[in-house]
């Protein structure tokens, strides 16, 4: 492993780091992960605007040579590039970012792709609920406009609709879309407060990210953004996301369930959460069993069966929806970077 800086080679570990200028030490990063983006990286470079004060650029040993190519062509003075020595993921890429814009002392941070599918001329308005402090974490949301949705590809609308959902359920922010679109941007206080480093390395960052912001109890806000579709190409499958993001969500829904409903707290929505699933599962399986038995022996149903099926089922559903409707209530509303404690966070939250 390398680290250059000032022209001088220094072991590191894991990255190899080509810095341009001290640049500032305060105020609003953009961290690029870099991955056969050789084409589009620069100009991504070039449109991002001077109200971001350091760019980092983490190349996630990219077969294109994506960092040291940023690095020749790029003379911005505010640049920085970190280098994997392998490729670890998106989310990695991300993480080393983020670990690399805190010593730097910054305060927000925005991830744009370095794919061209992004305006980085927007990135004012991602962050400024956050300077405002009404977020502590911002997405974008391609879906606002229903003309810019047209313009999308067909598969990347269905694997919205559908990725979305289970995002909802996963993380707890019923109030969001789009969960996997990568223009994002955090506040310090969250990042310190989330462990980001137990985010998933892979494609499965932005939605693990708004499951570990959960558990935090930080805001998160979307904001409508476009979305730019040219000539680059995705490695993401959608065919292999639609089968394993959904496994990856049934494990987060359970772990946010047992944190924020068993160990965090113990209130009527969780016992509506337990008694609706056991009377559920109690009328599916009873009554699947006495159906066929029945059906074996060639008789009916008995009335008092069917009653006792119906009811159990009814009161299962009416429970879980009960248990739904607060957990949507109980969606974050006050940011953590309004608070200097975060028990604070929690004790006002419980109060509300």
């Amino acid at each position: 492993m390398e680290h250059y800086i000032g022209g001088k080679l220094k072991c590191y570990s894991g990255l190899v780091e080509t810095r341009i200028s001290p640049g500032p030490k305060i105020g609003v990063g953009v961290i690029i992960p870099a991955f056969k983006v050789r084409s589009h990286i620069v100009a991504v470079v070039n449109s991002i605007g001077q109200e971001v004060t350091s760019i980092i650029v983490v190349d996630d040993a990219c077969p294109e040579r994506s960092g040291d190519f940023i690095a020749k062509e790029c003379s911005d003075p505010r640049l920085v590039v970190l280098k994997h020595t392998s490729n670890r993921g998106v989310g990695a890429a991300m993480k080393t970012g983020y670990s690399y814009g805190m010593s730097l002392g910054l305060e927000v941070f925005v991830k744009v792709d370095g794919d061209g599918q992004m305006d980085a001329t927007r990135i004012d308005q991602l962050i400024e609920p956050i300077s405002q402090k009404l977020a502590d974490y911002t997405k974008g949301n391609r879906f606002f406009n229903i003309e810019q949705v047209k313009s999308m590809p067909r598969k990347r609308i269905f694997g919205n609709i559908v990725l979305s959902f289970f995002s909802k359920i996963s993380s707890g922010y019923w109030n969001l879309f789009d969960p996997n679109n990568g223009f994002t941007a955090i506040n310090r206080v969250a990042l310190e407060q989330m462990q980001f480093e137990k985010v998933s390395d892979r494609y499965f960052f932005e939605s693990d990210m708004l499951f570990r912001l959960n558990l935090a109890n930080a805001v998160v806000m979307d904001i409508p953004m476009p979305a730019i579709y040219g000539e680059e190409t995705s490695s993401l499958s959608i065919f292999k996301t639609l089968f394993e993001f959904p496994l990856k969500h049934s494990r987060n829904f359970l772990k946010r369930i047992i944190y924020s409903y068993a160990l965090r707290d113990f209130s009527i929505a969780s016992l509506e959460l337990i008694f609706g699933t056991l009377l559920s599962i109690f009328g599916i399986v009873y009554g699947l069993v006495s159906f066929l038995q029945s059906y074996h022996l060639g008789q009916s149903t008995q009335v008092g069966t069917l009653i006792l099926v119906t009811l159990s089922c009814l009161s299962g559903l009416q429970l879980l929806l009960s248990f739904v409707s607060y957990d949507i209530q109980t969606v974050p509303r006050i940011p953590l970077c309004k608070f200097t404690n975060p028990i604070d966070k929690w004790n006002d939250r419980k109060r509300n």
